[in-house]
């Protein structure tokens, strides 16, 4: 038997030890990695703290790409509602056609089965059973025009199928379509979210300090924009005084029966007509003074800037588009010397914030979020352009 033993394989060991040299080169690499990763760590410079004017500038950019975010899930969800409506109207006509290729499915089902009734007796044995020859060429007359009918029934039944699978492939295109629109609607409400985290964020980490330096910048920004607002004002009741002497200069004799032909500055813009709607418009505007800014609410209780403009000219019986980009298409272009009270003003060159003008280089806006609608000058953002709406 030890002889048999010589013959045995020397199993082999799978453990290392661990004064191996792999072992050692292992720990070693380890903690060269780690030696190298502590002293990036270290040599990596600190990011410098952003200064409260630099906060501001970035909070101030992201509400107002909050507010073109806004735009654009106005605008998707406009285009969802109205393709939710488009939808049911072609569901409607599918039950309608599934209901039509039904009945011409049962008429044709009857005259089947009044043919094979028939069919049931040949001609000669017909004739011999009927009462009288007239009987059976009458009974023949009549299989000749239920053949003709069931022809017809025929052609109906197909046509209405045919109709039938159009109306499907409609309904199923338009669900498609409203598919993406509810996707996109989706997406723009995530990136409006994510613009106002990320304000709220950078608003979070300032120090009492800082938010007392932020809140003097945006109080003098408001002074700022207030004093122009005061020029504007000045202007306005120069212009006015100076048309209502130029009216006096021009007023007939006291004698006469002359007519007022117009009440207000601007070009002959408020011929009674536009003055009449506009003070429809802010009287609305105004009655919605300390609701809160809620983006993509059209009212009652909250607004965003056009939802709000939307809402005041409705109340004057216009009907605006939803987006402040559609809004900017409506009417005509008047310049800002010439803005008269319910003249809307864009601002930023997305134009992605509207007010309405109230007079005297004011406007009543739905302004951003953690906001109320309230009385603001036009100078407070950058203006883009104004319209008359009608």
């Amino acid at each position: 038997m030890p002889a048999l033993a010589s013959h045995r394989k020397s199993r082999t060991r799978t453990g290392v030890r661990a004064n191996s040299p792999a072992v050692g080169f292992t720990t070693a690499a380890l903690a060269s990695v780690t030696l190298l990763s502590t002293q990036s760590a270290t040599a990596a410079p600190a990011e410098p703290k952003p200064s409260v004017e630099e906060v501001q500038k970035k909070v101030d950019d992201l509400y107002r790409q909050a507010g073109t975010a806004t735009q654009q899930y106005n605008k998707a969800k406009e285009a969802t509602d109205t393709q939710r409506k488009s939808v049911d109207r072609v569901l409607d006509d599918v039950a309608k056609s599934a209901d039509k290729v039904n009945e011409a499915r049962r008429a044709l089902g009857t005259y089947a089965a009044a043919q094979y009734r028939a069919g049931a007796v040949g001609p000669t044995a017909a004739l011999m059973f009927a009462d009288s020859p007239e009987s059976y060429f009458e009974q023949t007359q009549l299989m000749d025009r239920l053949t003709e009918r069931q022809q017809e029934a025929v052609e109906d039944f197909q046509k209405e199928q045919r109709s039938a699978a159009k109306q499907r492939a409609k309904a199923t295109k338009s669900l498609e379509t409203l598919t993406e629109s509810q996707d996109s609607l989706k997406l723009g409400k995530q990136k409006v979210q994510n613009k106002l985290a990320a304000a709220r964020s950078l608003l979070s980490e300032l120090t009492e300090q800082e938010k007392a330096r932020l809140a003097a910048l945006e109080r003098k920004k408001e002074e700022e924009a207030r004093r122009k607002a005061e020029a504007k004002a000045k202007e306005e009741e120069a212009e006015r005084k100076r048309q209502e002497e130029a009216r006096e200069a021009e007023q007939p004799p006291a004698t006469g029966g002359g007519t007022d032909s117009g009440s207000g500055g601007g070009s002959g813009a408020t011929d009674g007509t536009y003055a009449a709607k506009a003070e429809k418009v802010l009287a609305f505007a105004r009655a919605q003074i300390g609701k809160p800014y809620v983006w993509g609410a059209t009212g009652p209780s909250s607004y965003d800037c056009s939802g709000l403009t939307g809402a005041a000219w409705k109340a004057a019986g216009v009907q605006l588009p939803r987006t402040t980009w559609d809004q900017v298409k409506v009417g005509k272009r008047v310049a800002t010397a010439d803005l008269l009270p319910g003249d809307l003003v864009f601002f930023y060159d997305d134009i992605s914030h509207v007010g309405i003008y109230k007079g005297d280089g004011k406007m009543i806006h739905a302004p951003k979020p953690g906001a109320n609608v309230r009385e603001e000058s036009i100078y407070y953002m950058p203006i883009y352009g104004s319209v008359r709406p009608v």
